[in-house]
């Protein structure tokens, strides 16, 4: 790169907080130009997310698969720090990585395109704006494609997560290496590669909701900033867009989150053998432990999900503006 071009770039980075705006820029969204941007600037958004909420995600796991070990999130993360340090609640961060940014380029790539066959579903001329909720269903379609990146990936961050645990209870034998290498070729040798599609359904069930309402939350609530600061929801600055994107956050896992717990169980526990699936895994819990069993890890999830997704946006947002002048630019 030309050092022309690099002081431009540090130059933009430095003035970020005063200059972000969420610019639609005129290029057609099914270029491939567009669907390149969108999916750089999901796995800038993907990895800011990992970073600044893992090792609440890593308490959220533990406690949803086996609530009984921890009186509650506090006991939870203090425990995995004293038994393991900070190594223990950064477990799985690998995984963790490889699914957000997988799942968050997809996602962004395909909401693109998802946004121009619902232009052209309403009748609308390509580049028109959409409403909110039209937003929102096509956050909801893209989050389809998404899951079929993000279940392998999840499974094994999720092994990862609650390997003491299992090893703890009995369920599996002591001693077992847990490392991302290790975890991936115990899957392909006991269960095939479809065994890392363990839990897809459950994924796509919790994802096809949970994105209709973490798009449409997000939208509704820059539109909300927007119309209180008289000025467009392109324009409202740094802070809005991280509040608007912990609150679709926080919708999201307030619909979803017992879909999430019965998805973590049976990623975690098939490494024991097949598990039933869905509904049978749903109404063994609601049965055997009742309804509070699953929202076991709520807590950290809820405090996690303001830095996480507001991270997740700020920094998709700023990318794909600056690619997108870099682009016009050129």
């Amino acid at each position: 790169m030309r050092k022309d071009t690099f002081n431009v770039l540090e130059g933009r980075i430095r003035t970020l907080p005063s200059v972000v705006k969420i610019t639609r820029f005129s290029c057609r969204s099914s270029s491939p130009r567009r669907a390149l941007i969108d999916l750089s600037a999901g796995a800038i958004g993907g990895t800011a997310c990992v970073f600044s909420g893992q090792p609440l995600d890593t308490a959220k796991v533990k406690m949803q698969t086996f609530p009984s070990l921890y009186r509650g999130f506090i006991h939870c993360f203090l425990a995995t720090y004293r038994q393991d340090g900070l190594r223990g609640l950064y477990q799985g961060t690998t995984p963790a990585l490889m699914a957000n940014i997988a799942e968050n380029s997809v996602l962004f790539m395909c909401y693109g395109f998802c946004q121009e066959v619902v232009r052209v579903a309403s009748g609308a001329p390509g580049g028109a704006a959409l409403s909110d909720m039209q937003m929102a269903c096509s956050g909801s379609v893209a989050s389809i494609f998404s899951s079929l990146v993000l279940c392998p990936t999840e499974l094994v961050k999720c092994r990862l997560q609650a390997m003491h645990e299992m090893e703890a209870s009995g369920k599996i034998a002591k001693g077992q290496k847990n490392t991302l290498w290790s975890v991936m070729r115990s899957v392909m040798r006991n269960e095939g590669p479809l065994g890392f599609f363990q839990g897809l359904t459950t994924t796509i069930a919790r994802e096809v909701p949970g994105y209709f309402c973490f798009f449409g939350a997000y939208e509704l609530s820059r539109s909300a900033f927007g119309e209180y600061m008289g000025k467009s929801k392109d324009d409202i600055g740094v802070v809005p867009i991280m509040l608007s994107g912990g609150f679709g956050g926080a919708c999201l896992w307030l619909v979803v989150y017992p879909m999430d717990c019965v998805k973590s169980r049976i990623q975690v526990l098939s490494m024991m053998g097949r598990q039933a699936g869905f509904f049978k895994t749903f109404t063994g819990i609601m049965k055997t432990e009742g309804v509070k069993v699953l929202y076991s890890g709520l807590t950290p999830t809820m405090i996690r999900t303001f830095p996480a997704n507001g991270a997740l946006f700020l920094a998709y947002e700023a990318s794909r503006k600056m690619m997108m002048q870099q682009f016009d630019d050129s």
